[in-house]
């Protein structure tokens, strides 16, 4: 499966300079992060909107549409699938309930600076 999240790494990458009007990835990117991101929060409600109405292969192709938009807006912030696959494969062995209590801790410990600063 990682093959097929690397040759759609390679083909977003390769519609960054493609006419928008020949290619859809290539619209999209044109539309920057803004844009993508409308697009990609569009694809996440229709998935949500899937897994409460509608059958088991709605959901899937609905996930892959949005497993796809986000993989376009990752690359309008120079991110890619592997990226994404070695951050998952780093949270292995760490619980997320830790994950989540280190994650408040740390967001909290930025507002006291934050609030210190101003």
């Amino acid at each position: 499966m990682k093959n097929v999240l690397e040759e759609l790494d390679k083909i977003i990458s390769e519609r960054k300079g493609v006419d928008p009007q020949k290619s859809y990835v290539a619209s999209i990117l044109k539309k920057g992060t803004l844009g993508a991101s409308e697009k990609t929060r569009e694809e996440f409600e229709e998935l949500i909107n899937a897994c409460i109405n509608e059958s088991k292969s709605r959901v899937i192709s609905e996930a892959a549409d949005l497993w796809f938009h986000s993989m376009i807006l990752l690359s309008l912030r120079n991110a890619n699938s592997s990226d994404i696959l070695k951050e998952l494969e780093s949270r292995f062995g760490i619980s997320g309930h830790e994950e989540k209590r280190v994650e408040n801790r740390n967001i909290n410990y930025r507002r006291l600076i934050w609030a210190e600063l101003v």
